[in-house]
């Protein structure tokens, strides 16, 4: 995975498209704690889980790759 994500980006693309579940500082809700989570999964990890929809409820989601970079750069942060 080679584009430099934004983190500040990826927090508000965060907040708009999944804290409704995961909480808005990602420490969980309906969706599970995201705290920590760069260090459980790696990025295409990261990446399968958020495009895949293999996991509900969480809905299958297709950023475009620099919202991709920018969500797992804020990841990264938790």
């Amino acid at each position: 995975f080679s584009l430099t994500g934004n983190s500040v980006q990826g927090h508000a693309i965060f907040q708009m498209n999944c804290a409704g579940c995961h909480g808005m500082q990602a420490d969980g809700r309906v969706g599970p704690s995201l705290q920590g989570i760069s260090k459980r999964k790696s990025r295409e990890g990261l990446i399968h889980q958020v495009t895949s929809g293999d996991t509900p409820p969480m809905p299958q989601f297709q950023p475009s790759a620099k919202e991709m970079a920018d969500i797992i750069s804020y990841l990264e942060t938790l």
